[in-house]
């Protein structure tokens, strides 16, 4: 007997409008299904995700935890010559040029138009903002750390969890009120060095092995300050000059405000509360005008490294008056 096939036919389902499918697409009332799905297949796929995204943020969070239990807060993780920065201080100088022209290291005004020179007197004003201190036991002498900072000396550091203060006053005639000489042709450079956790500077105790690249002036200032005192000599140095011969020429006499240098007393550098840099006011009391003058300044100590191309220790500027 043979075999009966059976032929079955399918037609193909009714072609529907873009509302419509839109609509089935939705809610198909004669399957049940939202959105393509049933409400048990959405429910098993919500909590999937719902799973699988709640481990993946355990395991992130308890990475995080783990990661910040390495970290302490008031010192870095690696220092020195581990650290990507080293432990060879740069030197910075202020005010800057303005940002359209950011690459430029070129101080140049005219120190008769006010509108001229108002640019940099302002600069900085704006850097030696946090400098300048707020009422003792105010909500802002609090938030800027002044509370925090003492009246510190050569032979009297800081104690544990004090800063030394920094007095602008002893920057005169560097000072705001005189719009830091720049009217006057005779403007003030400030001089910073990099911060540098936990660095200590190893100082020129001894006058008769000073490095033979140290300019004579700065030999007979630190002559000077071992006979007015030797604890000065605890000072990272700084020096100036002209960068060729003619710029020797036309920088004219330099003053550097308050002292010679950065006190030893504000190192090393440890994050306490309300530290500030200690700074020095180079003041060019009558560069050449209308003339370009190249100029380095260095910091001096046994375990600074000068390095140009690297800015390392150093730090080169133009200076223009007209």
């Amino acid at each position: 007997m043979e075999d009966k096939k059976v032929e079955q036919y399918y037609s193909p389902p009714p072609k529907l409008g873009k509302w419509e499918g839109f609509r089935i697409f939705l809610y198909n009332s004669e399957t049940g299904q939202f959105l393509g799905r049933t409400g048990a297949s959405w429910a098993k796929i919500l909590l999937f995700y719902l799973i699988f995204y709640g481990v993946l943020s355990g395991f992130f969070g308890a990475m995080l935890a783990l990661f910040y239990q390495t970290l302490d807060y008031n010192a870095p993780k690696w220092q020195m010559d581990k650290s990507l920065i080293g432990s060879n201080p740069g030197l910075g100088f202020r005010p800057m040029p303005p940002e359209s022209n950011v690459e430029s290291t070129l101080i140049w005004y005219k120190a008769s138009d006010k509108g001229n020179f108002v640019h940099w007197s302002r600069a900085l004003d704006k850097f030696l903002e946090v400098y300048k201190p707020p009422k003792p036991g105010t909500a802002a002498a609090a938030s800027n750390g002044q509370d925090h900072r003492v009246h510190c000396d050569y032979g009297k550091p800081a104690p544990p969890g004090k800063s030394c203060e920094v007095d602008l006053q002893k920057f005169s005639p560097c000072s705001s009120d005189k719009n830091y000489m720049y009217d006057q042709y005779q403007p003030c450079i400030f001089l910073k060095l990099n911060k540098i956790f936990g660095w200590q500077p190893e100082f020129y105790n001894d006058t008769q092995n000073l490095p033979s690249n140290m300019p004579s002036d700065l030999r007979e200032r630190i002559k000077t300050a071992k006979m007015r005192n030797p604890e000065e000599l605890k000072t990272i140095w700084v020096s100036c000059e002209g960068e060729n011969p003619a710029d020797v020429e036309n920088i004219g006499a330099i003053q550097y405000k308050p002292r010679s240098g950065f006190p030893g007393f504000y190192f090393p550098y440890a994050n306490s509360p309300g530290y500030l840099s200690p700074l020095v006011a180079v003041w060019f009391e009558s560069p050449k005008r209308n003339v370009l003058i190249n100029i380095e300044c260095k910091a001096w100590a046994r375990n600074i490294i000068h390095d140009r191309v690297e800015r390392r220790g150093s730090v080169h500027f133009e200076l223009m008056v007209d």
